[in-house]
């Protein structure tokens, strides 16, 4: 039975694949949904009074890392339709944590930029997430600390892979 890579298709020889462990797609897979099912609860128990839903703070997240970002770029960045972010950003400007406002470069165009009350909403979302993992951790014994600290690279790689899959041009 040949072996293939499941990157891109190939034949692995067994002299490349000596010494790597089986892959784990699915179970990773599923740990990596179970642990985002995880956080959104522990988030809603750790800020119980946060009145914005997990894509309101996705949206206001994505935003912060490009203010000025266009509704259309998000759209196909968080791989939503163009109106629900339309949806979406009506309902955070609405609150006062977006602003809308004509692109420089064309008057037409939207682009969109946190308030303050937004970025302190991204930051609180963020600091609840982080206080979160470093509660759980201690949890753990140091053995698994540790190897969850040398995974970092390797799963910032892979982040990067799945967006790349998730950027890709659709095939038709």
């Amino acid at each position: 039975m040949t072996v293939m890579d499941e990157r891109d298709g190939t034949p692995v020889s067994p002299a490349r694949n000596a010494g790597r462990p089986a892959p784990a797609g699915p179970e990773l897979a599923d740990t990596v949904a179970r642990l985002r099912r995880a956080m959104r609860r522990a988030a809603r128990a750790v800020d119980p009074a946060n009145p914005l839903a997990v894509a309101q703070l996705e949206l206001l997240s994505a935003v912060a890392d490009e203010p000025g970002v266009r509704p259309g770029e998000l759209a196909r960045r968080l791989r939503l339709a163009p109106n629900s972010v339309t949806t979406l950003v009506n309902g955070l400007h609405a609150k006062g944590l977006i602003t809308r406002s004509a692109g420089h470069l064309d008057g037409r165009a939207v682009t969109l930029r946190l308030t303050d009350q937004g970025t302190e909403a991204v930051d609180g979302w963020k600091n609840a997430n982080t206080a979160i993992i470093e509660s759980a951790l201690t949890a753990l014994d140091d053995r698994h600390r540790r190897a969850l600290s040398e995974a970092l690279p390797a799963l910032r790689e892979l982040t990067q892979a799945v967006d790349a899959i998730a950027d890709a041009p659709s095939g038709g």
